[in-house]
């Protein structure tokens, strides 16, 4: 199943890249940078498709939020907060927040849809993502292409000792969670003052 997917990704590296970046992104950014590292992506290439994929995801869930406001309020309802965090976010650091948004753990997918339910200008928008996405990819791919080699290693390390990424994997998740109801619950009292 391994050798499967590595000859997957050596053949179609670049398509799946692509798509992985519409619809996640770090750890396909990370594969790609590991992939780059052993010579099989171009690092240069691997930035610009990945950048673009992350940049097409972003846009897609801006003209959903522009064009389907009543889906959004109808099958969003449980997002209403992370909805309200969004444009409290927009009011208060306008263009930043979109640069930055691929970094916010639990609102990546919530910000644009938000940004596209506002007036704000779809040309802007789509400039400072496509700048946004290709930083992401630069950043990501190059540092995983830098530790390539350590990366390999805990790869190998992990893939014989699995039993014990499990506690860190749950810590890290824990951890994340934790961070963004705490970053909601400081946003919703400055809101109330």
């Amino acid at each position: 199943m391994e050798a499967y997917l590595l000859n997957l990704l050596k053949e179609y590296g670049y398509i799946v890249l692509f798509f992985w970046s519409i619809l996640e992104g770090e750890l396909g950014l990370i594969m790609a940078g590991m992939l780059s590292f052993a010579g099989h992506m171009n690092l240069g290439l691997a930035i610009f498709v990945a950048g673009l994929g992350g940049f097409t995801g972003d846009q897609i869930y801006f003209y959903i939020g522009r064009y389907s406001k009543k889906y959004i309020h109808k099958k969003f309802k449980k997002y209403r907060r992370k909805f309200a965090i969004a444009h409290l976010l927009l009011q208060k650091y306008g263009w930043p927040l979109i640069f930055a948004q691929r970094y916010l753990y639990g609102l990546r997918t919530v910000i644009p849809m938000s940004i596209g339910l506002t007036r704000y200008s779809a040309k802007k928008f789509a400039f400072i993502n496509l700048i946004s996405a290709w930083v992401w990819a630069a950043i990501t791919i190059s540092l995983a292409y830098i530790y390539g080699e350590e990366l390999i290693g805990v790869l190998h390390w992990m893939k014989r000792h699995w039993y014990v990424a499990l506690p860190f994997a749950g810590a890290m998740l824990f951890g994340a969670h934790r961070m963004v109801a705490k970053m909601e619950e400081n946003l919703v009292k400055k809101r109330g003052r």
